[in-house]
């Protein structure tokens, strides 16, 4: 019996590393006025579950799948840095941290605004907002809520929330331990949208047998379908394979979708030989759709019919936007989702190194 695990857990390695190569990145991390190395500084990839801190020489060393990422570097004191790598090239990198102030202006209007009784009052509706309300989500359990500040601006009707230290997020439905240092959180009122910005790194839980194999199950029936999914899906030339389906709005009717007969098709889609990237761009908002039964939770919070037959997704792409094998894409900001996607919010994240 102990043979046969060997074996399987050997023949999964080398399925990985087959469909992902490797590559390292590495670099000195020191403080821009006086160049002395910083010591203990936290490095990481976004949204996956490499990172490390540097040595008392200020270097550090990271070993990644092939593809793209944003490294996150922060300091205690020290504005965050965040740099795009690839496996194209960035090293070795030296990095150099600008110490961060702030003014007492911004303090005051901060304390002004600050809700004292913000949980109480507003915490529930942020859970739902940042970490979700899938049935992921229910699985998910926020452990420093302490560190979570909120703030309401009146005369914007906007409700803004802040931590003092990185939000600490338990994932039993995924197995993940989240770490994530929010930027802030913004929900206007008068549009009911909200939006946030950190940098998340993920650990794995550690198991039995049978949670590791409940977390497996859990964490493929999150990725197929998922954009994580769809970006390596574009990216391997593989949208029909996997069941995706594209479609743009038409340019005379804003309620009517045309297929797009070919997602390939040099209007949309252009290869850069050099960095290895995938460009994707459509004039107009588009929808993604995915061959597969939505949740029930799902339908009942959009208020849609129960013999929706798949889950469909609404793109508005402001820009093109490069994608790496592995998933990850640039600038974000160009990608906004709305209806299936914007419903999975942290508690249905995966890492960029995840493979199913």
């Amino acid at each position: 019996m102990k043979s046969c695990r060997l074996f399987f857990i050997l023949f999964t390695l080398i399925i990985s590393t087959s469909l992902f190569g490797q590559f390292t990145v590495t670099g000195k991390v020191i403080d821009s006025a006086s160049m002395e190395p910083l010591y203990g500084a936290s490095v990481f990839c976004q949204n996956t579950t490499s990172g490390t801190t540097t040595n008392k020489q200020g270097e550090f060393s990271l070993s990644l799948k092939s593809g793209g990422y944003e490294l996150i570097i922060s300091f205690t004191g020290y504005q965050t840095k965040e740099i795009r790598i690839a496996n194209t090239g960035n090293n070795p990198l030296q990095i150099q941290m600008v110490k961060e102030e702030k003014s007492m202006e911004e303090v005051v209007i901060r304390s002004s605004n600050e809700v004292m009784d913000g949980w109480d009052k507003y915490g529930k509706f942020f859970l739902e907002n940042f970490i979700g309300a899938t049935p992921n989500a229910a699985q998910c359990s926020l452990q420093n809520p302490e560190a979570v500040h909120f703030y309401y601006y009146k005369k914007s009707d906007k409700l803004k929330v802040l931590a003092t230290d990185p939000i600490v997020i338990s994932n039993k439905a995924l197995g993940y331990n989240l770490r994530y240092q929010l930027d802030s959180f913004m929900y206007y009122y008068k549009t009911q949208v909200s939006s946030y910005r950190g940098y998340c790194f993920f650990s794995e839980m550690e198991g039995s047998f049978s949670e590791q194999k409940a977390w497996s199950d859990n964490r493929k029936k999150a990725y197929y379908g998922s954009k994580l999914h769809f970006m390596r899906s574009y990216y391997d030339s593989s949208l029909n394979d996997d069941n995706f389906e594209i479609a743009i709005l038409d340019s005379v009717s804003d309620k009517k979708f045309n297929p797009v007969q070919n997602p390939y098709d040099t209007t949309y889609y252009g290869v850069d030989d050099s960095t290895r990237e995938v460009e994707v761009y459509f004039p107009r908002k588009i929808s993604v759709t995915y061959k597969k039964k939505p949740e029930q939770q799902y339908l009942q919070k959009f208020k849609l019919p129960a013999n929706v037959g798949a889950e469909i997704s609404y793109i508005d792409v402001l820009d093109a936007i490069m994608i790496k094998e592995n998933g990850f894409f640039y600038d974000q900001k160009d990608w906004i989702n709305q209806g299936y996607w914007s419903w999975k919010n942290l508690a249905d994240l995966l890492p960029y190194d995840y493979i199913p």
